[in-house]
Order: C-alpha cells, then structure tokens, then sequence
C-alpha cells in the first residue's frame, strides 16, 4: 500500500484525505498545526491524524521519513521545505501551488531526485487540470495560433457587492489578484498586470467577466514558447466583481498590506461550499490548411461524493492532485525529476477514479 504524508488539513485537505482514504489503496497520515481543524477531518475520515509544527524541518524529516510520497496543502511559502525534505528523503512531491516563485524554488531541486521519486507541483484546478485540458486541444493542431484559458470559482448564490465568498486558501486568491502574470503576446514571453485584460463573455446564458491573475498559467509558458502567437489565462468572476477588486488594491492601496488585506476578506466575507467551478479552454489554429477553433467548457457542481458533502473547489482541487498521484503510483508518469502538469494525458486524467469527477461534468452537457 503507498504511504502518504499530507500536510495540511483545511477545506482541500480534508477532501484530499477522503478520496485516498476511501480509494482503500493509499495508507494517509495528516498532520497540521491546529488540533481542532485535525479533529474535524478525523470525524469526517478516520485516518492517523498528528498535530505538528511544520515550519520544523527536523519534524518534516521526522513525519516524511516513513513515507513514499508527500502532498502539501499549506500555504505556498511552506512548499520549499517540504519539497528539500522530500528529495532528501526519496519521497515523491505534490503541491497546489499557484505562486510562481515557489514552482520555480522547487524545481530547482529536481535534479537531485533519487531514481522513483518526482517533484509535481501546481496539481489543482488552475494551475493543473486546466494545463492539461489545454495541451490536450493543443495536440490537436498542426500550427497554434491562440490558446486562451478561463478558469472560476464561483458562488452559485451571490449576495454581496463583490459577488464573491471564499472557497479556498486567502493566501492565494491575494496572490493571484496582486503578483504580476505570465503570458506570450505576439509570440514574445510577457508579464503583465493582474487584474488587467478585462473581457466579458457568456455561457449556458450566464454573464461573467474575466481578468489577469497570477499563477494559472503552470508552465505552459515555457512548453509554447516559439509555437504560439497568444497563450493567457484569466480568472472568471461574476459581472462588476474587477472594478470592485481595483478599487480595494489599487485605490486603497491595499495589495501593499496584504496582512491587513487578508483580514478584511476573511472577516467580512463567508465561505461557501455552495459553488460552482468554471472551466473554458479555446484553441485556434491550422489543421490541415484550415484554421479551425475548438473549445473545452465544463461546470462542476458542488456535490456528494462518497457520501459526503464538498464543494465544487474542493472536488477539482483535490481531484486534481488524487490523480496526480495515483498516475504517479500506476507507473504513468514519468519516474524521476520535475513533471509538469501537460505530461498527464487527458485521457488518462478522465479515466481515473478521482479525474471523472470532470468527466462527468462534460458529458452531461
């Protein structure tokens, strides 16, 4: 049976947990810092729960050393460690990162991967499913011309101005809105603004909006270089929610205390697991002379799964990386060094027990 050490039990973690847990193939030890967010995973699952100090790297190589694989589901500024820790000890790595420097500090130490043992992160929603979705469509091209990613989190019931609740890490959403952006403009590698390239849209009747945020992009970037004239992602939110955001950063001046920030989100703004997730993937191109466009859309509800209650961020999140590591396990990735996400097959994410939960969400358009 694998063993793995997954740190962090909030929202993600605790989906994370089930689905391995209740896969019966994955023997998982959590450990976090707050007793009370580890006693409400173990009512949920009932799995080896440690609290521990994980700023330790002594405890890291305590709780890891036991272990074949390691997920993280901390906050980005923790994954450096634990990914030093895991190529130390031959564990195989899984993050959720979106934060660029971080993917870039973890990636530096892949060549110095033992023989089985891999270093995957940004396995989530976006970055993660949505670099496979579009690398899939990609393929698909004789030349590239465009390709344009969407991606959203989204509460089905909005009630506040913003339009907006929490679903997943503070941390993250401040660093998507504030860090600069990756993409290829005129075929030419670029950053650019977060919350800048506004467009509009709709789908299924539903009218959302679309900007620059940091992360999303993975490591697309440097896969097209030379072979894409336009590759950009933008986050999804409901119409209004951007000017809003602008005002708070840029305005109040708010992105330059992102302490002060966080509080004001976290204090005044509920979280919901009554959600909806939103991908769109547009690819244009030439095939076979012609320049052809397709698309990839998906909505994934909040559900039950498992017996259990999640919402839509929490399935794709965890789903994302459960997949990851089960194709790692399954010897269907590659078995050494830095993997990025558009090395999973599509096919071979829709097909696995925890990557149909996008699956089913396409088919029942």
């Amino acid at each position: 049976m694998h063993r793995v050490l997954l740190l962090g039990a909030g929202k993600i973690g605790r989906a994370i947990a089930s689905f391995l847990h209740r896969s019966g193939d994955y023997q998982v030890t959590v450990a976090d810092i707050s007793q009370p967010t580890l006693d409400l995973l173990t009512q949920q699952t009932p799995i080896r729960a440690i609290q521990a100090d994980i700023q330790s790297i002594d405890t890291l190589r305590s709780l890891m050393r036991e272990n074949d694989s390691v997920i993280s589901a901390l906050s980005f500024a923790y994954n450096p460690n634990v990914a030093m820790v895991a190529v130390e000890l031959g564990c195989s790595y899984f993050d959720l990162t979106e934060d660029v420097e971080t993917t870039r500090a973890v990636r530096a130490l892949s060549d110095r991967c033992q023989s089985g043992s891999i270093l995957m992160p940004q396995c989530g929603l976006a970055p993660g499913f949505i670099s496979i979705a579009a690398n899939h469509l990609a393929s698909q091209f004789d030349s590239l011309d465009t390709v344009h990613m969407r991606v959203g989190a989204l509460p089905l019931f909005p009630t506040n101005r913003l339009k907006y609740n929490l679903t997943w890490s503070t941390d993250g959403l401040i660093n998507e809105y504030c860090n600069p952006c990756e993409a290829i403009h005129d075929g030419r590698f670029q950053e650019v603004l977060p919350l800048e390239g506004y467009e509009s849209f709709s789908l299924d009747g539903d009218k959302y909006e679309a900007f620059n945020t940091s992360g999303g992009l993975g490591s697309l970037a440097e896969t097209y270089s030379g072979k894409v004239r336009e590759l950009n992602y933008r986050t999804v939110r409901y119409p209004g929610h951007c000017e809003l955001m602008r005002f708070l950063l840029q305005d109040l001046r708010l992105a330059e205390d992102r302490g002060r920030l966080k509080q004001i989100l976290e204090s005044s703004m509920p979280v919901t697991y009554q959600d909806v997730v939103i991908t769109f993937v547009s690819v244009a191109g030439t095939i076979k002379g012609q320049l052809v466009q397709i698309n990839d859309a998906r909505k994934i509800y909040h559900q039950y799964f498992d017996g259990l209650h999640w919402g839509a961020i929490q399935l794709t999140t965890a789903a994302g990386i459960c997949t990851a590591v089960d194709l790692h396990v399954q010897r269907k990735l590659p078995d050494r060094g830095f993997v990025r996400q558009e090395q999973i097959r599509l096919e071979d994410f829709l097909a696995n027990r925890f990557g149909k939960v996008y699956k089913q969400s396409f088919e029942e358009r």
